[in-house]
């Protein structure tokens, strides 16, 4: 005699959250419940990491997290856009430098905001995009690079240094609109920041020298961006 197994019913699985939870962690990103959009946010806020770890209590972007984000933009055809909201202090040279080159060589139309602070390195990344904003309160700080650390071959480091520091001038003005006599003396300043050289940008002042194209907010960004898409959509 053949005894015939219960037939097992399968239940529904829970809704996977681990991805968004993740998202949220590590990209500051939740999904907008009804609504897709084809314009992607990517945030930069706190010090931008580079090859070395920054200590736990540090907010960092990471540019290893970035990077695929990027890729991913360029690749998707749903994706329109890029909208680069910028809040940082700064961080590691040529990450933000590879970050800013990855920006710049995008096809899709991109435009930046600053909002509260884009100093230091932030503010290569704030002119890589197709158009760029800053907030009326917010700053922008130029400075010359520094090294932080022990520094061996002090002559060589130096070298180092000057060529670093003419790459980032180099972006900057060939993404914006100040010269690079007026970059250079604005990084070089001296008496207006304690103890150091360097100028700090106040909203509009950023866009008197040519740095930032307009003084504006998330609402005319994202009028920006549209309007970049759909002129980009007339020619293609």
């Amino acid at each position: 005699m053949v005894e015939e197994k219960p037939k097992t019913t399968k239940t529904a699985k829970p809704p996977k959250t681990e991805s968004k939870t993740d998202n949220l962690k590590e990209f500051g990103q939740t999904e907008v419940p009804g609504f897709r959009s084809d314009i992607h946010c990517l945030t930069i806020v706190g010090q931008v990491e580079g090859h070395m770890i920054l200590p736990a209590n540090n907010k960092t972007t990471k540019y290893e997290h970035v990077i695929p984000q990027l890729v991913a933009v360029e690749e998707n055809p749903d994706i329109r856009g890029l909208l680069v909201i910028l809040n940082t202090v700064g961080g590691d040279v040529e990450a933000g430098l590879a970050l800013a080159e990855m920006i710049a060589s995008m096809s899709k139309p991109s435009v930046s905001i600053v909002l509260g602070g884009g100093h230091s390195i932030g503010v290569t990344l704030a002119v890589s995009t197709s158009y760029s904003f800053i907030a009326h309160t917010a700053t922008m700080t130029i400075h010359p690079i520094r090294l932080t650390g022990l520094v061996i071959g002090v002559p060589q480091t130096y070298e180092y240094l000057d060529k670093m520091q003419d790459r980032v001038v180099r972006f900057v003005t060939e993404h914006s609109k100040v010269s690079e006599s007026q970059f250079r003396e604005l990084m070089f300043r001296t008496g207006e920041l304690a103890r150091d050289i360097g100028t700090v940008l106040v909203g509009k002042d950023a866009v008197d020298i040519g740095l930032i194209d307009e003084v504006g907010g998330i609402k005319e960004a994202l009028a920006k961006l549209r309007g970049l898409i759909n002129h980009k959509g007339i020619l293609s």
